[in-house]
Protein backbone atom coordinates (compact mmCIF):
# COMPACT_ATOMS: atom_id res chain seq x y z
CA UNK A 1 0.00 0.00 0.00
CA UNK A 2 1.13 3.47 -1.05
CA UNK A 3 1.60 6.53 1.16
CA UNK A 4 -1.44 8.13 -0.22
CA UNK A 5 -3.74 4.69 0.60
CA UNK A 6 -6.63 6.32 2.98
CA UNK A 7 -7.29 9.76 1.53
CA UNK A 8 -11.02 8.96 0.31
CA UNK A 9 -10.71 5.85 3.31
CA UNK A 10 -14.45 5.35 4.24
CA UNK A 11 -17.82 4.85 2.62
CA UNK A 12 -21.24 4.19 3.20
CA UNK A 13 -21.18 -0.13 3.84
CA UNK A 14 -23.30 -2.13 1.63
CA UNK A 15 -23.77 -6.05 1.13
CA UNK A 16 -20.62 -7.41 -0.76
CA UNK A 17 -18.60 -4.08 0.09
CA UNK A 18 -14.72 -5.67 0.19
CA UNK A 19 -11.48 -3.27 1.37
CA UNK A 20 -8.12 -3.48 2.01
CA UNK A 21 -6.79 -2.14 5.44
CA UNK A 22 -6.68 1.63 3.95
CA UNK A 23 -10.21 1.71 2.75
CA UNK A 24 -13.59 1.53 4.37
CA UNK A 25 -14.18 -0.71 7.25
CA UNK A 26 -10.27 -1.81 7.22
CA UNK A 27 -9.57 1.61 8.13
CA UNK A 28 -10.74 0.88 11.41
CA UNK A 29 -8.06 -2.12 12.27
CA UNK A 30 -5.42 0.48 11.14
CA UNK A 31 -6.61 2.77 13.40
CA UNK A 32 -6.39 0.45 16.41
CA UNK A 33 -3.28 -0.67 15.67
CA UNK A 34 -2.37 3.12 15.70
CA UNK A 35 -3.69 3.26 19.85
CA UNK A 36 -2.27 0.16 20.39
CA UNK A 37 1.19 1.74 19.31
CA UNK A 38 0.47 4.89 20.99
CA UNK A 39 -0.20 2.75 23.95
CA UNK A 40 2.81 0.88 23.75
CA UNK A 41 5.20 3.59 24.03
CA UNK A 42 2.88 5.19 26.60
CA UNK A 43 2.90 2.50 29.07
CA UNK A 44 5.17 -0.40 28.18
CA UNK A 45 4.64 -2.29 31.13
CA UNK A 46 0.73 -2.80 30.26
CA UNK A 47 0.88 -3.95 26.82
CA UNK A 48 3.92 -4.79 24.23
CA UNK A 49 2.49 -4.81 20.85
CA UNK A 50 6.20 -4.27 18.87
CA UNK A 51 4.31 -4.82 15.88
CA UNK A 52 2.17 -2.19 15.41
CA UNK A 53 3.48 1.14 14.71
CA UNK A 54 5.69 -1.18 11.63
CA UNK A 55 2.61 -2.52 10.73
CA UNK A 56 0.56 0.59 10.43
CA UNK A 57 3.61 2.69 8.69
CA UNK A 58 3.15 -0.41 5.85
CA UNK A 59 0.17 0.38 5.22
CA UNK A 60 0.75 4.13 4.37
CA UNK A 61 -1.95 6.32 6.04
CA UNK A 62 0.32 9.36 6.41
CA UNK A 63 -1.61 10.44 9.93
CA UNK A 64 -1.92 7.45 11.43
CA UNK A 65 1.53 6.41 10.60
CA UNK A 66 2.47 9.67 12.36
CA UNK A 67 0.49 8.85 15.15
CA UNK A 68 1.68 5.36 15.57
CA UNK A 69 5.51 6.47 15.28
CA UNK A 70 5.35 9.16 17.86
CA UNK A 71 6.20 11.69 14.95
CA UNK A 72 2.76 13.74 16.10
CA UNK A 73 1.44 13.63 19.42
CA UNK A 74 -1.99 12.07 19.78
CA UNK A 75 -3.78 15.23 21.58
CA UNK A 76 -7.12 15.60 20.48
CA UNK A 77 -6.51 13.44 17.23
CA UNK A 78 -6.87 10.28 19.41
CA UNK A 79 -8.28 10.89 22.82
CA UNK A 80 -6.78 9.81 26.12
CA UNK A 81 -10.09 7.43 26.84
CA UNK A 82 -9.23 5.39 23.12
CA UNK A 83 -5.46 4.89 24.27
CA UNK A 84 -6.78 3.18 27.72
CA UNK A 85 -9.35 0.87 26.00
CA UNK A 86 -6.64 -0.38 23.55
CA UNK A 87 -4.70 -0.74 26.74
CA UNK A 88 -7.22 -2.75 28.94
CA UNK A 89 -8.57 -4.59 25.79
CA UNK A 90 -5.25 -5.74 24.35
CA UNK A 91 -4.73 -7.30 27.87
CA UNK A 92 -7.88 -9.54 27.70
CA UNK A 93 -7.68 -10.37 24.74
CA UNK A 94 -4.29 -11.84 25.37
CA UNK A 95 -4.89 -13.11 28.34
CA UNK A 96 -8.25 -14.90 27.29
CA UNK A 97 -6.03 -16.82 25.27
CA UNK A 98 -3.17 -17.54 27.25
CA UNK A 99 -6.19 -18.86 30.02
CA UNK A 100 -7.21 -20.63 27.24
CA UNK A 101 -4.26 -22.84 26.24
CA UNK A 102 -3.74 -23.13 30.23
CA UNK A 103 -6.90 -24.85 30.32
CA UNK A 104 -5.06 -27.40 27.40
CA UNK A 105 -7.00 -25.74 24.23
CA UNK A 106 -4.73 -26.23 21.48
CA UNK A 107 -6.58 -24.37 18.79
CA UNK A 108 -7.26 -20.96 18.58
CA UNK A 109 -9.21 -18.76 16.35
CA UNK A 110 -9.03 -14.94 15.31
CA UNK A 111 -11.67 -13.86 13.64
CA UNK A 112 -11.29 -10.60 11.10
CA UNK A 113 -7.93 -10.25 12.38
CA UNK A 114 -6.74 -6.88 10.65
CA UNK A 115 -3.60 -5.87 11.81
CA UNK A 116 -3.76 -8.47 15.33
CA UNK A 117 -0.24 -9.91 15.63
CA UNK A 118 -0.72 -12.37 18.54
CA UNK A 119 0.18 -15.34 16.36
CA UNK A 120 3.84 -13.78 16.46
CA UNK A 121 4.15 -12.13 19.68
CA UNK A 122 2.00 -14.04 21.97
CA UNK A 123 3.96 -17.31 23.93
CA UNK A 124 1.50 -20.06 22.83
CA UNK A 125 2.44 -23.34 24.01
CA UNK A 126 3.94 -26.05 21.88
CA UNK A 127 1.60 -27.76 19.46
CA UNK A 128 -0.76 -24.27 19.55
CA UNK A 129 -2.59 -24.21 16.20
CA UNK A 130 -3.85 -20.57 15.50
CA UNK A 131 -6.03 -19.72 12.72
CA UNK A 132 -6.11 -16.08 11.66
CA UNK A 133 -9.14 -15.01 9.08
CA UNK A 134 -9.72 -12.08 7.51
CA UNK A 135 -10.73 -10.57 3.63
CA UNK A 136 -7.70 -12.09 1.35
CA UNK A 137 -6.21 -8.61 0.60
CA UNK A 138 -5.56 -8.04 4.55
CA UNK A 139 -4.13 -11.39 5.20
CA UNK A 140 -1.60 -11.28 2.06
CA UNK A 141 -0.87 -8.00 3.58
CA UNK A 142 -0.09 -8.16 7.04
CA UNK A 143 1.73 -12.02 6.33
CA UNK A 144 3.95 -10.00 3.88
CA UNK A 145 4.69 -7.24 5.82
CA UNK A 146 5.56 -9.29 9.09
CA UNK A 147 7.80 -11.47 6.94
CA UNK A 148 9.37 -8.49 5.74
CA UNK A 149 10.31 -6.96 8.97
CA UNK A 150 11.85 -10.85 10.07
CA UNK A 151 9.09 -11.68 12.34
CA UNK A 152 8.10 -15.53 12.89
CA UNK A 153 4.48 -16.84 14.05
CA UNK A 154 5.16 -18.12 17.20
CA UNK A 155 2.46 -21.23 16.94
CA UNK A 156 1.89 -22.97 14.30
CA UNK A 157 0.06 -20.00 11.78
CA UNK A 158 -2.74 -20.94 9.52
CA UNK A 159 -3.73 -17.61 8.03
CA UNK A 160 -7.78 -17.97 6.12
CA UNK A 161 -8.16 -15.53 3.62
CA UNK A 162 -12.15 -15.53 3.62
CA UNK A 163 -15.20 -13.10 3.88
CA UNK A 164 -17.47 -13.38 7.10
CA UNK A 165 -19.91 -12.94 5.14
CA UNK A 166 -19.39 -16.11 2.85
CA UNK A 167 -18.71 -19.98 3.09
CA UNK A 168 -16.11 -19.11 5.68
CA UNK A 169 -16.13 -22.44 7.50
CA UNK A 170 -15.30 -24.07 4.27
CA UNK A 171 -12.30 -22.39 4.35
CA UNK A 172 -11.63 -22.46 7.46
CA UNK A 173 -12.10 -26.68 7.86
CA UNK A 174 -9.69 -26.40 4.21
CA UNK A 175 -6.88 -24.79 6.32
CA UNK A 176 -7.06 -27.77 8.82
CA UNK A 177 -9.27 -26.82 11.42
CA UNK A 178 -10.99 -29.42 13.57
CA UNK A 179 -14.08 -28.34 14.50
CA UNK A 180 -14.38 -31.58 17.34
CA UNK A 181 -11.40 -30.03 19.13
CA UNK A 182 -12.11 -27.32 22.01
CA UNK A 183 -11.48 -23.86 20.12
CA UNK A 184 -10.75 -20.70 21.45
CA UNK A 185 -12.63 -17.99 19.25
CA UNK A 186 -12.04 -14.25 19.33
CA UNK A 187 -14.50 -11.74 17.46
CA UNK A 188 -12.86 -8.51 18.45
CA UNK A 189 -13.76 -5.24 17.72
CA UNK A 190 -15.99 -6.90 15.32
CA UNK A 191 -19.70 -6.96 15.92
CA UNK A 192 -20.41 -3.81 15.82
CA UNK A 193 -19.40 -3.76 12.14
CA UNK A 194 -22.01 -6.40 11.21
CA UNK A 195 -25.65 -5.99 10.32
CA UNK A 196 -27.80 -7.29 13.02
CA UNK A 197 -28.89 -10.69 11.57
CA UNK A 198 -24.77 -11.16 10.47
CA UNK A 199 -24.24 -10.95 13.83
CA UNK A 200 -26.49 -13.42 15.06
CA UNK A 201 -25.79 -15.64 11.67
CA UNK A 202 -21.76 -15.77 13.15
CA UNK A 203 -23.05 -16.20 16.70
CA UNK A 204 -24.57 -19.35 15.34
CA UNK A 205 -21.91 -20.85 13.23
CA UNK A 206 -18.99 -20.46 15.87
CA UNK A 207 -21.44 -22.68 18.46
CA UNK A 208 -22.17 -25.00 15.59
CA UNK A 209 -18.18 -25.22 14.95
CA UNK A 210 -17.27 -25.72 18.53
CA UNK A 211 -16.74 -29.03 20.54
CA UNK A 212 -17.91 -28.93 24.23
CA UNK A 213 -15.52 -27.08 26.60
CA UNK A 214 -14.87 -24.49 23.45
CA UNK A 215 -14.43 -20.69 24.40
CA UNK A 216 -15.40 -17.08 22.96
CA UNK A 217 -14.49 -13.65 23.90
CA UNK A 218 -16.36 -10.85 22.13
CA UNK A 219 -17.71 -7.59 23.37
CA UNK A 220 -21.44 -7.01 24.55
CA UNK A 221 -23.03 -2.99 24.19
CA UNK A 222 -25.80 -2.73 25.40
CA UNK A 223 -29.00 -1.72 23.24
CA UNK A 224 -29.10 2.60 22.86
CA UNK A 225 -31.41 4.37 25.00
CA UNK A 226 -33.16 7.46 23.40
CA UNK A 227 -30.16 9.99 21.77
CA UNK A 228 -27.26 8.40 22.70
CA UNK A 229 -26.38 6.79 19.26
CA UNK A 230 -27.06 10.02 17.86
CA UNK A 231 -24.19 11.70 20.67
CA UNK A 232 -22.06 8.90 19.36
CA UNK A 233 -22.29 9.96 15.74
CA UNK A 234 -21.81 13.57 16.67
CA UNK A 235 -18.72 12.06 18.32
CA UNK A 236 -17.16 10.71 15.02
CA UNK A 237 -18.42 13.24 13.17
CA UNK A 238 -16.27 15.51 14.87
CA UNK A 239 -13.08 13.05 14.65
CA UNK A 240 -13.31 12.43 11.35
CA UNK A 241 -13.28 16.31 11.16
CA UNK A 242 -10.17 16.62 12.84
CA UNK A 243 -8.46 13.87 11.10
CA UNK A 244 -9.34 15.35 7.38
CA UNK A 245 -7.54 18.58 8.75
CA UNK A 246 -4.75 16.10 8.79
CA UNK A 247 -5.22 15.23 5.21
CA UNK A 248 -7.11 11.70 6.13
CA UNK A 249 -10.24 11.79 4.16
CA UNK A 250 -12.20 9.42 7.10
CA UNK A 251 -15.79 9.37 7.76
CA UNK A 252 -16.15 6.76 11.12
CA UNK A 253 -19.62 7.24 10.90
CA UNK A 254 -20.40 5.68 7.65
CA UNK A 255 -18.52 2.16 8.78
CA UNK A 256 -20.69 0.73 11.49
CA UNK A 257 -23.58 -0.64 11.80
CA UNK A 258 -26.25 1.43 14.28
CA UNK A 259 -29.77 0.54 15.86
CA UNK A 260 -30.81 -2.31 18.19
CA UNK A 261 -29.79 -5.68 17.69
CA UNK A 262 -29.55 -8.66 20.04
CA UNK A 263 -26.77 -8.19 22.64
CA UNK A 264 -24.20 -10.66 22.15
CA UNK A 265 -24.17 -12.08 26.07
CA UNK A 266 -27.67 -13.25 26.14
CA UNK A 267 -27.79 -14.86 22.45
CA UNK A 268 -24.73 -16.60 23.51
CA UNK A 269 -26.53 -17.96 26.70
CA UNK A 270 -29.37 -19.06 24.36
CA UNK A 271 -26.94 -21.46 22.30
CA UNK A 272 -25.52 -22.62 25.92
CA UNK A 273 -22.55 -20.67 26.46
CA UNK A 274 -21.84 -19.86 29.82
CA UNK A 275 -21.16 -16.43 29.93
CA UNK A 276 -19.33 -13.93 32.45
CA UNK A 277 -17.80 -10.39 31.66
CA UNK A 278 -16.51 -7.28 32.65
CA UNK A 279 -17.25 -3.59 31.63
CA UNK A 280 -14.68 -1.50 30.78
CA UNK A 281 -15.48 0.83 33.32
CA UNK A 282 -14.73 -1.93 35.36
CA UNK A 283 -11.47 -2.63 34.04
CA UNK A 284 -10.37 0.93 33.90
CA UNK A 285 -10.62 0.68 37.71
CA UNK A 286 -9.20 -2.68 38.43
CA UNK A 287 -6.34 -0.59 36.02
CA UNK A 288 -5.85 2.40 37.60
CA UNK A 289 -7.02 4.15 34.78
CA UNK A 290 -8.46 7.74 34.94
CA UNK A 291 -12.17 6.87 35.64
CA UNK A 292 -14.49 7.60 33.09
CA UNK A 293 -16.59 9.68 35.24
CA UNK A 294 -14.14 12.47 34.65
CA UNK A 295 -13.81 12.18 30.86
CA UNK A 296 -16.41 12.57 28.03
CA UNK A 297 -17.59 9.63 26.51
CA UNK A 298 -20.17 9.66 24.08
CA UNK A 299 -19.01 6.58 22.07
CA UNK A 300 -20.66 4.67 25.20
CA UNK A 301 -17.45 3.03 25.77
CA UNK A 302 -17.77 2.59 29.60
CA UNK A 303 -21.21 0.61 28.50
CA UNK A 304 -19.36 -1.73 26.99
CA UNK A 305 -18.71 -5.43 28.33
CA UNK A 306 -15.77 -7.90 27.35
CA UNK A 307 -17.27 -11.14 27.66
CA UNK A 308 -15.71 -14.68 27.94
CA UNK A 309 -18.41 -17.69 27.08
CA UNK A 310 -17.78 -21.30 27.38
CA UNK A 311 -19.78 -23.74 25.89
CA UNK A 312 -21.38 -26.74 27.73
CA UNK A 313 -19.65 -25.38 31.25
CA UNK A 314 -22.07 -25.53 34.62
CA UNK A 315 -23.28 -22.67 36.12
CA UNK A 316 -21.63 -22.03 39.11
Amino acid sequence: MDATAGRNATSTRHDGDTWDLASSVGTTATAAAAARAIATRQDPARIDDPFAAPLVRAVGIDLLTRLATGELAPDGLVEQIAIDTAKVRTGFYDEFFLSATRAGITQAVILASGLDSRAYRLPWPPGTVVYELDQPAVIEFKSRTLTSLGATPTADHHPVPADLRADWPTTLRATGFDPTLPTAWSAEGLLGYLPPEAQDRLLDTITHLSAPGSRIATENRPNPKPGEEDRTKQSLTRLSERWREHGFEADMGKVRYFGERNEAGAYLRGLGWVVKGRTVRELFAANALRSLADQDDDLRVGDLTYIVGVLGAESE
